[in-house]
């Protein structure tokens, strides 16, 4: 085994087998194409299940898991919102993602209060679409620009803390913050660090619960606040 690897173990690292497993929920057949697309371009992703209706995609959930949902807000037989619901009931360890069109604060304050995660407007360019599904699954909460100030303006707690809390993250942990601050993706981390891709997401999820945030930017922004970056 790797040294790099060892210490991630003895650490308790949250190593996730790849790859991750997505479900679709969209009407618009040629968004859903398009998001399909972007699943099955990246060997990272696998897609279960791609549908149209809140029936089918609680027919798929119901015999198919999946960690990652994306979800459209306006389907035609019920709201989005109860789509996440159903999933946060039956299948509690699914990550959901709203992509929809609507980008008012309502929709998207009682999104997150039906158990989403991450929020994206459906013209974000497509190429992303699979990154910002890895960041989700890694822990962070992918948030599109134009909502982002009205979500973090209802949700996010300032947090500050002395220098003697400055070994609040492990010298692992710390490193990998450092590196994700020289704007280096996953894999460069973990090509840098020689551990797998997996384990350098298992190291992040707990850089964001201990700092508070729910995705990169926070992260290295709240470490400068702290005098730990």
């Amino acid at each position: 085994m790797k040294a790099g690897n060892s210490q991630a173990s003895q650490e308790g690292s949250e190593p996730t087998a790849l790859p991750i497993l997505v479900g679709i929920v969209e009407d618009d057949f040629e968004v859903r194409a398009r998001f399909e697309t972007a699943v099955r371009l990246d060997p990272r992703l696998a897609l279960v299940f791609s549908v149209a209706t809140y029936r089918q995609a609680t027919e798929a959930g119901a015999s198919r898991p999946v960690n990652v949902l994306l979800v459209d807000l306006g389907l035609p037989d019920r709201d989005g919102r109860e789509v996440i619901g159903w999933f946060a009931r039956h299948q509690p360890d699914t990550i959901a993602m709203v992509i929809t069109v609507f980008g008012d604060e309502q929709h998207v304050i009682t999104s997150f209060e039906a158990g989403a995660v991450g929020y994206l407007l459906k013209d974000l360019p497509i190429e992303e679409l699979s990154q910002h599904i890895i960041d989700l699954h890694a822990g962070g909460s992918p948030i599109s620009p134009a909502v982002a100030r009205s979500v973090i303006r209802r949700f996010s707690q300032v947090h500050r803390v002395t220098q003697s809390d400055s070994n609040l993250l492990s010298p692992r942990e710390l490193e990998v913050l450092r590196l994700v601050e020289k704007g280096l993706t996953y894999d460069e981390i973990a090509q840098n660090l020689d551990v797998t891709w997996h384990t350098v997401t298992g190291y992040l999820r707990r850089v964001y619960r201990k700092l508070e945030v729910n995705s990169r930017s926070q992260a290295v922004f709240e470490a400068r606040l702290m005098g730990i970056l």
